[in-house]
């Protein structure tokens, strides 16, 4: 299956956060034959009921590529013009799979082995399989993790932190407002605080940044709501600590305040002759805390067209990275040979 065919195949499957069996299935029966055929082995790692990652290796594992297989919703289906492949998950990160899978079996075409694909489950939410895959790592000295970087080599990324908020009041007949009390008004007081929280600044990642993701609550348009909630994130440019105290006062007596997830910044290790960028989003490899080797981050596709109606990848980034891929773990195999402190 070519590049394009690949990709196309692995976007068709729906695979939305806590739905990636499919996906891991098909990624099993692909990688399967081509264990097989260069003395390899691949095999499903557990993460919970029904989900699993997907590790295939040949030889020492030294270098691993990998990134992860779910996506985030709605699903929208593939189409392809002559620049572009449409549909969801087509660069974050279908098509970056598909480009690291193409990576290792022209490498193992050229006798070269010593390599692993790593393919995980829930980057898009918690990171589930990159934590469970950190409790079994394999030995691996050095990790290529894929996302949306157009190809440049990430520098620095910023962290993540989530909380979830959930107030409560007391139901009343919406004529009566004053026999009640509002969840919804108490939820929204807070919302607007944490708003208008000033958030640091790096000299390299920029400023933090806040996300009112979702918000729910309330019984009808005539009930006074007795319960309301939101989930918040922010993206955070150093030490979580001062948000995380930020919020708790702005929420003090009004909601109750869960801290849901935390990703701390990230900064990665350089690679000689390759442009460079820094990102505002998180990946799994704080995750993974280099139980997999040095990470590197990179991949096609960009960032800004990922999660939204439009997303797309560009043909020729999706070859380009085949390239970029396949120079990289020689590289790394090439450096590993020669003993520790050989630059990249």
């Amino acid at each position: 299956m070519d590049l394009f065919a690949l990709t196309r195949a692995l976007v068709e499957i729906e695979s939305v956060t806590n739905n990636e069996a499919m996906c891991g299935e098909f990624l099993f029966q692909h990688l399967a034959p081509l264990a097989a055929k260069y003395g390899g082995r691949v095999e499903r790692m557990a993460v919970e009921a029904q989900r699993f990652n997907v590790l295939a290796s040949w030889g020492k594992l030294i270098v691993t590529m990998s990134t992860h297989m779910d996506t985030v919703p709605p699903f929208f289906p593939f189409s392809e013009d002559e620049e572009f492949l449409w549909g969801r998950g087509s660069c974050d990160a279908k098509g970056i799979m598909a480009a690291m899978i193409r990576a290792a079996e022209q490498l193992l075409e050229e006798g070269i082995s010593d390599l692993g694909l790593l393919f995980v489950v829930g980057e898009e939410r918690n990171s589930a399989g990159a934590r469970m895959a950190a409790k079994t790592p394999r030995g691996s000295c050095y990790l290529i993790n894929g996302e949306p970087t157009e190809n440049k080599l990430c520098l620095a990324s910023k962290g993540a932190l989530r909380f979830e908020l959930r107030a409560k009041g007391q139901l009343a007949h919406s004529g009566y407002p004053a026999l009640g009390r509002s969840a919804i008004d108490a939820l929204l007081d807070a919302l607007e605080d944490i708003r208008h929280l000033a958030l640091p600044a790096d000299s390299l990642l920029g400023r933090g940044t806040l996300n009112i993701g979702t918000i729910s609550g309330g019984r009808a348009p005539n009930v006074v709501a007795d319960e309301a909630q939101a989930e918040i994130m922010f993206r955070l440019v150093g030490d979580a600590d001062p948000v995380r105290d930020a919020v708790h006062k702005a929420a003090a007596g009004r909601v109750e305040v869960r801290e849901v997830l935390y990703t701390p910044v990230f900064h990665f290790s350089a690679f000689d002759g390759l442009p460079t960028s820094v990102v505002a989003f998180t990946t799994d490899v704080p995750a993974l805390n280099e139980t997999w080797g040095t990470p590197f981050l990179i991949g096609p596709g960009s960032i800004h067209v990922a999660h939204t109606a439009e997303e797309r990848i560009s043909k020729r980034e999706l070859r380009d990275a085949v390239a970029i891929y396949v120079s990289m773990v020689k590289r790394l195999l090439s450096s590993h040979a020669e003993g520790p402190g050989k630059s990249q």
